[in-house]
């Protein structure tokens, strides 16, 4: 027994059934490839009570002070990778070579040094798919199964085809959730601005040249003068220094508490326009990857677990392992999704389309384009939508607060007109 390895108690189904045991492992990363060598799909890993588990080290310049440096391997990083592989595989390259000449190619440092090791553990005779999966952070179970699937077929490059496609379309939705969300920022942070500085440079000139003609001042404007005065003094900054803390907590507590994720994650798919957005890319996401998962020969069951395991949202992970039992207990999947109210009506009616011509893939594929047509039209509607409503949404703005602080002029020149 390695003196280094740790236990490891597990709970799973192999072979249709349920079942629980012990496994050791260095890291709980292992024990999970060691299960899924042996064809268990996980239900629950842990470590045994009273033991602990050493961290893993990286490869050069790895550990805590050199992923701080090396940072974090970007989406379009990770696709650009797979498209490289799979262009070269598909031209005929060796697989070993492939990955190498990437690997020069590559400006990522972290990821030059994860495909650096690749490279070192395939030339030891480990096997492809081994080598992506000793890198979970990197490499998630989706990337892993595929490259498994290309193995086990000898289609090695059809495979990465479709891994490509998962991946750039996985990125091309991040781009442009990112995208339609970059103008509502600005006209956040541009209206706040234009407000704070009208309130502490503007405002306090009229107050001061109202206050030495000792003119009536109408309710508007001293609402005005007043919210002036309260973002120059301390009780301002204190109320902005809060902000800030809520925001933080918020955050922490986000990360930290499944409980409010969820909550959060909920409420995110009724938020006006982007709440569509954010439902439309992940039923996108989660047909794409099940139609390439179920075309590599992986069980229903499995998918189920990997589509829950690569999901975010703790309200579509709740969703996605409901379905994942139903199967093991026999139903339909189309019955389970057309359960779930995350999931629309629609969707689980064209899966009982796919079950009923016994077609699946193909019908998930079709999901997915489906929803991602959807969510471009969207994306596209919005882009073209928010830029005059940007303008007009700061126009009036500043037009409100300037009429606001001209109102007793206006107000003393009809007196006088009078």
């Amino acid at each position: 027994m390695n003196t280094a390895a740790v236990s490891f108690e597990y709970k799973g189904i192999a072979e249709g059934k349920y079942t629980e045991g012990i496994i050791e492992a260095l890291d709980k990363d292992e024990a999970s490839f060691k299960l899924r060598e042996k064809k268990v799909i996980i239900t629950s890993i842990n470590i045994v009570k009273g033991q602990k588990v050493k961290k893993k080290k990286e490869a050069k310049g790895g550990g805590l002070f050199g992923n701080l440096f090396l940072g974090k391997v970007k989406t379009k990083d990770l696709t650009l990778f797979a498209k490289k592989i799979s262009t070269m595989v598909r031209a005929g390259l060796p697989i070993l070579d492939s990955i190498k000449m990437v690997e020069e190619q590559t400006d990522s440092k972290r990821l030059k040094l994860i495909i650096n090791q690749i490279a070192k553990d395939l030339e030891a005779g480990t096997a492809l798919s081994k080598c992506f999966a000793r890198n979970p952070d990197v490499f998630d179970k989706i990337f892993v199964n595929m490259i498994k699937a290309g193995e086990a077929s000898g289609k090695l490059d059809i495979f990465l085809v479709k891994l490509t496609e998962i991946l750039e379309r996985r990125e091309d939705i991040r781009r442009k959730i990112k995208s339609a969300s970059f103008y509502p920022k600005i006209l956040f942070f541009v209206a706040g601005g234009i407000t704070v500085f009208m309130l502490i440079k503007v405002v306090p000139i009229f107050e001061e040249m109202y206050g030495g003609m000792g003119v009536p001042l109408p309710g508007l404007t001293k609402l005005i003068i007043s919210a002036s005065n309260f973002v120059q003094s301390m009780a301002g900054l204190i109320t902005f220094i809060m902000l800030g803390a809520f925001y933080y907590l918020f955050k922490v507590l986000n990360n930290k508490i499944p409980d409010f994720k969820r909550r959060v994650d909920k409420l995110s798919f009724k938020l006006p326009i982007f709440g569509n957005l954010i439902a439309q890319s992940i039923y996108a996401r989660v047909a794409l990857v099940m139609a390439n998962l179920v075309a590599a020969g992986v069980s229903v069951i499995e998918t189920l677990e990997i589509v829950k395991e690569t999901n975010n949202n703790l309200v579509v992970r709740d969703a996605i392992e409901n379905v994942k039992r139903g199967v093991f207990s026999g139903m339909d999947l189309s019955k389970l999704f057309l359960k779930e109210s995350v999931f629309p009506s629609q969707f689980g009616q064209l899966i009982a389309v796919g079950e009923k011509t016994g077609n699946l893939e193909e019908m998930f594929t079709s999901i997915a384009n489906y929803y991602q047509e959807e969510f471009d039209s969207a994306v596209k509607t919005l882009s073209t939508a928010i830029e005059p409503l940007m303008i007009v949404i700061i126009g009036a703005l500043i037009g409100f607060l300037l009429l606001a602080m001209y109102m007793p002029i206006f107000n003393a020149g009809s007196v006088v007109g009078g």
